[in-house]
């Protein structure tokens, strides 16, 4: 038996070791490169000093947040009452779901562009209308990582029972999903809510094509003039967006022991 097993465990530390080496390899490059400018650690604190890099960076973490409000409100209500109601809807909703995978963000934003620039809804000719589309935009992209955290949420809990069972207790179906499958969906809400704003701070088509001031445009820009900033702004923004995740995972826990299979009293 144990001669079974140590060839299955080689193979699962070959995969770790793998695995760890394709991650973190581009890590210690960039890394490397980033410290080869002088004087020592200047990349990093010409970064620091920017303050076009705070500025597009914050813009871009609440862009995200928005991102992911938004995706929440449309995305838990449908795939509730899909899976308690329209089971029969769920390839059509799925399928929906994918198109952002099959349409390239060109498209999609040069799409905007040409119907949101006209009357009636000349979006583009204002700061708020230009980032009300960047939102929407980025919510069409996190529709494939969203509603199959939350699907995934779905299936691991019993909706019907505990609709039915707040129904009993005389619970209104806004008060059935904020109060019982809001709470249940807590892990998979934090999951799709990690990819979207991971998304959000990366992206770059839709924002240039926009002309907003996002962290990816940015990043572009201190590429083609100062590579050595590239590089360190590349690790900073990739540390400050894991800080972020960890505090979005930690608020999330804040509630977890209340929040899980509860029901309207």
């Amino acid at each position: 038996m144990a001669q079974v097993r140590r060839p299955a465990r080689f193979g699962w530390w070959l995969v770790f070791v793998a695995g760890f080496l394709y991650f973190f390899l581009p890590l210690y490059g960039t890394l490397d490169f980033s410290l080869k400018s002088k004087p020592f650690l200047s990349a990093y604190t010409a970064i620091l000093e920017d303050k076009q890099f705070t500025a597009t960076l914050l813009y871009s973490f609440i862009a995200g947040v928005l991102t992911i409000v938004v995706s929440l409100v449309i995305i838990v209500p449908t795939a509730f009452w899909v899976r308690l109601k329209l089971p029969r809807l769920r390839p059509i909703i799925e399928f929906i779901t994918l198109l952002p995978f099959v349409i390239p963000p060109i498209i999609l934003v040069f799409g905007l562009i040409n119907t949101y620039s006209k009357q009636p809804f000349a979006l583009t000719n204002s700061e708020t209308g230009s980032n009300a589309l960047l939102v929407a935009a980025y919510v069409v992209l996190s529709f494939p990582y969203m509603y199959r955290a939350v699907d995934t949420g779905l299936r691991a809990i019993d909706i019907q029972s505990l609709t039915e069972a707040s129904q009993s207790l005389g619970a209104g179906w806004f008060r059935i999903l904020w109060q019982v499958i809001f709470p249940n969906l807590r892990t998979s809400l934090l999951s799709g809510a990690f990819l979207t704003l991971a998304i959000v701070v990366g992206e770059f088509t839709i924002a240039t094509f926009l002309a907003r001031p996002a962290f990816a445009p940015y990043l572009g820009i201190v590429g083609d003039e100062r590579p050595y900033e590239q590089a360190a702004l590349a690790l900073v923004s990739f540390a400050i967006t894991w800080i972020a995740m960890v505090a979005i995972a930690f608020l999330g826990r804040g509630g977890r022991s209340r929040g899980r299979f509860t029901a309207v009293r």
